[in-house]
């Protein structure tokens, strides 16, 4: 359903609500205020994006891919600043799958731009990782500093530190492989 086609429901439902309430049904206007409140709490923040979190977070990614295929076009379906954190999402759930591929999402998040700060780093945390993949140190140091700059909270350290344990070891393996002949 269209953010607009919400917002018309929820001013609906809420005029209902206090018309219920003006002619003396107290008990049923706040029902319906409660309903109308529930509607215009998913004109900001989507259903399917929060069951798709929520399924994100115990490790079922197949639950939380069809979630968010629920959503088909998400610039109509919705909020302008909860496009970003779709992108995300995606991101999250095909970096799963293939993770040289949800490089685009992460990017794309970026770029339309997200509120939260540790959402920020995260993105730019696993495109370290997809930089790392790809070999590419410089991108993948610059990321990691972008992200640790971006991690205000300090929800990412533990990751940061297990992906920079990680660059070292690439740094190893490049020393090693350069010291044998290759023929």
């Amino acid at each position: 359903m269209s953010n607009i086609v919400r917002l018309i429901i929820a001013c609906v439902v809420l005029g209902a609500a206090v018309a219920l309430c003006v002619f003396g049904f107290w008990g049923w206007g706040i029902l319906v205020l409660f309903l109308g409140g529930f509607v215009l709490l998913s004109y900001f923040f989507n259903e399917n994006m929060i069951i798709s979190q929520w399924f994100l977070r115990k490790d079922n990614s197949a639950k939380a891919e069809e979630w968010l295929l629920k959503i088909t076009d998400y610039e109509k379906q919705l909020n302008k600043s909860q496009w970003g954190y779709y992108n995300l999402l995606i991101g999250l759930v095909e970096s799963r799958k293939s993770p040289l591929k949800s490089e685009k999402y992460f990017k794309k998040s970026l770029s339309l731009g997200m509120k939260m700060s540790h959402n920020i780093a995260l993105a730019k945390l696993s495109l370290a990782g997809i930089a790392m993949a790809k070999r590419n140190k410089r991108e993948a140091q610059m990321y990691l500093q972008e992200a640790t700059k971006d991690d205000k909270n300090k929800l990412l350290t533990e990751q940061i530190k297990m992906m920079k344990a990680q660059m070292g070891q690439m740094d190893k393996q490049v020393v090693q492989q350069r010291g044998y002949r290759q023929f």
